[in-house]
């Protein structure tokens, strides 16, 4: 008997309970970022924002016990929140159409502000941030639209933030993520444009490399021949100061190695060369005039 009586309490009669106690608002579970605020008669007694257990009876007093009969009890969202605004139109300076998009953050700062000081705060905020966005990107330079994306965001949001504040939210980051010509012509005129100057950039490296490779295959062929002429120039000192050496030593020698000069020398300018014996005197003075040089050979 005990145990069923323990079953019905347990199982039946405690939720029942604790449901209206919390339909009497003797006590709510506020969850992480989410505010309560309380009305009772039309005016705002108080709001709830901290997280956990909560007793609005310890809060308020016995106005707790009013609020369900003569008051009521809004639940607001303050997570931070991202909403992003696509293809706003705004006209550059050279009356180009451009599409912007524009990224914000919002968050619920003021819970009594947001409920009752806009009917729409949302759309209110969205149109504030458009407003203000288009009045400042309208009539700039193309150039300056594309490139100032970073100093142009934050222009919007110091222009955005006291209204927003006035409906109780707190702007976060506000920044232009996109701008895109809108134009089809137009788009494909820049891209032609972007191509053509993309080849001429490309030739032009292109000439440049071939230049300098020009340039520095040119200058060391310089510096190649200037070193083969200083080598070249050398050449008879050299072999000039060995001759001299040879010559204090031995004019054999000397001889020798003149004559073996000699021979090189017609050797490697492929002259023709008869040889004919000492002996024939007569035969090389009929055909001096007329014939290639004849070098006398010692009989052997």
């Amino acid at each position: 008997m005990e145990l069923t009586i323990g079953f019905f309490v347990g199982v039946i009669l405690i939720p029942i309970l604790l449901g209206l106690a919390k339909s009497l608002g003797l006590y709510l579970c506020v969850k992480e970022c989410e505010a309560h605020v309380y009305t009772l008669f039309g005016k705002v007694i108080g709001t709830i924002e901290t997280s956990g257990l909560k007793f609005p009876l310890k809060i308020f007093g016995g106005k707790a016990l009013l609020i369900p009969f003569f008051g009521k009890r809004y639940v607001v969202n303050t997570a931070l929140r991202q909403h992003y605004l696509r293809s706003q139109m705004v006209n550059s300076e050279e009356g180009t159409p451009m599409g912007v998009g524009i990224w914000y953050e919002m968050q619920v700062k003021d819970p009594v502000a947001y409920l009752f000081t806009n009917a729409n705060p949302d759309g209110s905020l969205q149109a504030n941030v458009t407003s203000s966005t288009i009045s400042t990107l309208s009539n700039l330079e193309m150039e300056k639209m594309l490139e100032d994306r970073h100093s142009l965001s934050r222009t919007v949001r110091q222009a955005v933030s006291p209204l927003s504040e006035k409906w109780g939210y707190q702007l976060g980051s506000v920044y232009i993520r996109k701008v895109e010509f809108t134009d089809r012509h137009m788009v494909e005129n820049i891209t032609e444009k972007v191509v053509k100057r993309l080849v001429q950039v490309t030739s032009a490296m292109k000439q440049d490399g071939e230049n300098r490779v020009g340039l520095i295959k040119s200058e060391t062929a310089f510096k190649v021949s200037q070193k083969m002429a200083e080598a070249a120039a050398s050449r008879p000192k050299i072999v000039g100061e060995a001759l001299n050496s040879i010559a204090g030593q031995d004019a054999q020698v000397l001889d020798t190695v003149l004559s073996v000069m000699e021979i090189d020398n017609l050797l490697t300018s492929n002259a023709k060369i008869d040889i004919v014996p000492a002996s024939s005197n007569l035969l090389v003075q009929m055909g001096a005039s007329s014939s290639p040089p004849v070098v006398p050979v010692a009989p052997s």
